[in-house]
């Protein structure tokens, strides 16, 4: 069985993390991508076991109960992520590395409890302005909805001193490397 290391990729919505983690997991095949699961309502270009495993929010809440989750968090009300213990249990049958992209507290706790087999990673948008211009772009989301996002974002960055890289995607093929190359170096360890 190969090491149980892992990558966390953690940053506010918006910021490109899943572009990010794409762009690792197209350049390092020995990763593979932890599907967390949700309980918000899928998007018409996502298919759930792939993009996100979709649940409801009362199955949730019963996961939760039943110690099925690595780290889950209730990000709005109602609106929970989390990694399935399943699903480690899934990509290491596989003999891979996991890599996820969670939520920031879910970057804090998995580093936390996984210690320095774990790199965590956190992707910061060069400013909130620039941020909330990124979720507007996308069209995928509310007035309201974008605004709870800035806000919540606002108090993610409070957070990015706990992971072990910061890297500001300002220019998205600088900060696609950098997050590379500090895979790369991590891994080889």
């Amino acid at each position: 069985m190969k090491s149980k290391k892992m990558v966390i990729v953690s940053a506010p919505s918006g910021a490109g993390k899943t572009t990010i983690v794409k762009y690792i997991i197209e350049n390092v095949p020995q990763l593979q991508f932890s599907i967390s699961a949700c309980s918000r309502e899928k998007r018409h270009n996502e298919i759930n076991g792939k993009d996100y495993y979709f649940i409801s929010a009362e199955d949730f809440k019963n996961k939760i109960a039943n110690d099925e989750f690595v780290e889950w968090e209730e990000v709005y009300e109602d609106k929970f992520y989390g990694t399935l213990k399943s699903e480690l249990e899934r990509i290491w049958s596989l003999q891979k590395y996991v890599i996820f992209y969670v939520d920031v507290k879910g970057g804090v706790n998995i580093k936390k409890m996984y210690g320095d087999d774990a790199l965590s990673l956190f992707i910061m948008p060069p400013s909130l302005e620039i941020l909330e211009e990124r979720l507007r772009n996308r069209k995928t989301n509310s007035e309201d909805d974008i605004v709870q996002r800035v806000e919540k974002a606002e108090y993610e960055l409070t957070f990015k001193e706990q992971f072990d890289r910061i890297i500001i995607n300002d220019d998205l093929n600088v900060a696609q490397n950098e997050a590379l190359n500090a895979v790369k170096d991590f891994l080889e360890q």
